[in-house]
């Protein structure tokens, strides 16, 4: 019989490169133009009529770049649209949510020394947030649509913390700070189908029907834009923060995540100067760099770690009665355990990577995939075998899972 456990990691990992493809791809393209908007030459009278133009040179040639203001006198022949990147960006996002903690969400989504969840009403929860964000983003905007827009980012800021809050009231510290992620980068897609595009539509409308396009639609739309210029690097580092508990797993983690949003900022505001040939403000380094001790410096507070329940999770009970079972528990006790704990033993080790600690027998049978994939199938723990795991340990890790009937895919 197939190892479905194993065809399941590789559907994650497929899915999980689709979705970094795609963000380079969407990251980069909205890097690239709002760089050569700030850098253009607005200072020519151009014959074309271009509101401004940019000289560029890449991969052995020269382009030459002209911006219209609102639109051309007349539409071009063929129009490139860029608008799929943040489209399968979302998508893919979405589905890796689905396959890592709505699926495994007694691992990764629920944790009930947080808020005893019922698996539903967490899946709930993050998809009604999702949905939030975007409608009081939406709000904020229309509200303050003739405001000076640092009011529009201050708003916006104030509820990016209320919402990393809730979330790590809600669900364990690293689906937390995942879900504060995909929360921003919802709000950065929806920009792009609900607001850029429509309005991008309207213009290529008016074009071909004769009319002189309104002004409004390409400056509400660059206004969204810029919006997610200022939110990419943040939306980057708390998808990355699922592998540092020192970022998820602290008492004070949604501080943490609230000050990478500032830190995204400033740095962003410094090449953002730079490109528009308005300077060289060193003083956003200055502030990037006290931000960065400051998370360093709340990292330090105690490392949370789930509590080894009494009674074992329902998942969990399979791998317990399993065969092999205390045997295993033996092996990881003796091989892992010294790392892998709530207060390592290890030389250097501060807390238990990846959070994972493997102590007590139901702490074990939480993580039998994890064991079995990495302990088991592949040599990846102990890293560079520093406990000397035995070929005989690794197949009866391996026996112990399989014994516990494994014929389904498990989240």
């Amino acid at each position: 019989m197939y190892d479905w456990v194993v065809l399941w990691d590789w559907v994650e990992i497929a899915v999980r490169w689709l979705h970094v493809i795609t963000a380079i791809a969407w990251i980069g393209s909205s890097f690239y133009f709002i760089a050569l908007d700030l850098g253009l030459h607005r200072d020519r009278n151009l014959a074309s009529g271009a509101d401004g133009e940019e000289w560029q040179v890449h991969g052995g040639g020269f382009y030459h770049i002209q911006k219209y203001l609102v639109a051309p006198a007349q539409m071009p022949d063929h129009l490139v649209w860029f608008k799929w990147e943040s489209y399968a960006t979302w998508l893919s996002g979405f589905a890796m949510l689905v396959l890592v903690y709505y699926m495994g969400h007694e691992m990764y989504l629920i944790d009930p020394a947080v808020a005893d969840l019922a698996p539903w009403q967490a899946i709930a929860v993050s998809i009604a947030s999702l949905a939030f964000g975007w409608v009081a983003y939406n709000t904020i905007c229309k509200v303050f649509v003739n405001a000076n827009q640092t009011l529009v980012m201050v708003a916006l800021f104030a509820l990016l913390v209320a919402m990393a809050w809730f979330y790590t009231q809600v669900f364990s510290g690293r689906a937390a700070l995942l879900h504060l992620g995909a929360f921003t980068a919802s709000i950065m897609s929806g920009n792009v189908f609900f607001i850029i595009m429509p309005n991008q539509r309207v213009v290529v409308a008016d074009l071909k029907s004769g009319r002189k396009p309104d002004p409004k639609y390409g400056k509400i739309a660059k206004q969204r834009s810029t919006h997610n210029n200022y939110l990419t690097l943040p939306v980057i580092f708390l998808m990355l923060s699922n592998h540092y508990p020192l970022v998820f797993a602290t008492e004070y983690n949604w501080i943490i995540a609230s000050l990478v949003f500032l830190m995204g900022v400033t740095i962003r505001h410094w090449f953002n100067i730079q490109h528009a040939r308005k300077g060289n403000p060193h003083w956003t380094w200055a502030a990037t760099a006290i931000f960065f001790l400051l998370i360093a410096w709340l990292s330090t507070a105690p490392v949370q770690t789930r509590a080894a329940d009494s009674a074992m999770a329902p998942g969990a009970l399979r791998y317990a009665a399993a065969t092999g079972f205390d045997d295993v528990v033996s092996i990881v006790q003796g091989r892992c355990s010294m790392c892998h704990a709530a207060e390592p033993v290890w030389d250097g080790l501060h807390y238990a990577p990846k959070g994972v600690v493997l102590e007590t027998p139901s702490q074990i049978a939480a993580e039998a995939k994890r064991i079995y994939l990495q302990a088991g199938l592949s040599h990846a723990m102990p890293p560079a075998n520093l406990s000397y795991m035995e070929p005989e340990e690794r197949e009866a890790i391996i026996l112990w899972f399989r014994s516990a009937g494994q014929g389904a895919v498990e989240g």
